[in-house]
């Protein structure tokens, strides 16, 4: 019997640990993201900016940054999510959430206008770090950019007809040291 508590204890330990931090991220800081799904083979990767997708595992996401790294870096202003670029380039997530964009998530640069259906305000991180857009998490589909997996707003079972998609947690971590990319 004791046994058996020990083991349920430490189990909830490490469930609670899966996420990295627990400290809430700053409302201004400059954050990573990295994909929590336990057992995948993209658990605990970065998210990537890429063609104006949001991706996970790619190769090289081929963005101009101050250093070269293979990693997008976020922060959320007004409820918008936004990749932080150097000044005067910036670049804005979006989500399609319509019957045609079926849970799209991508970015737009600059003043680019915006499609009929994509609404850039509702992003925000939990009390445990995690990106949600208006109270919704992400999914996860595989075949994407270099063999990569697409990032799509949770909800809909064949976002963008990809099949095999998993969700998963999005997970914040905040950086001290910000690098600044323009991105595809």
């Amino acid at each position: 019997m004791q046994f058996i508590s020990a083991f349920i204890a430490s189990a909830a330990a490490l469930t609670a640990s899966a996420l990295p931090q627990t400290t809430p991220i700053a409302a201004d800081a400059k954050f990573g993201l990295i994909t929590i799904r336990s057992g995948s083979t993209i658990h605990n990767q970065a998210i990537q900016a890429a063609r104006s997708s949001l991706i996970v595992g790619a190769q090289s996401q081929n963005a101009t940054c101050d250093v070269d790294h293979n990693f997008a870096t976020f922060y959320i202003s007004n409820e918008e999510l936004k990749l932080y670029t150097p000044e005067g380039h910036p670049q804005t997530i979006f989500v399609d959430r319509s019957g045609m964009g079926m849970g799209k998530i991508g970015y737009v640069t600059g003043e680019e206008g915006l499609g009929r259906n994509w609404e850039t305000k509702g992003w925000a991180l939990t009390e445990r770090n995690t990106l949600e857009f208006k109270g919704t998490g992400i999914q996860a589909c595989p075949r994407s950019i270099d063999s990569a997996w697409s990032i799509w707003l949770a909800g809909v079972k064949e976002p963008g007809h990809n099949q095999n998609c998993t969700s998963v947690l999005a997970a914040a971590i905040a950086t001290d040291a910000p690098i600044a990319c323009t991105y595809t």
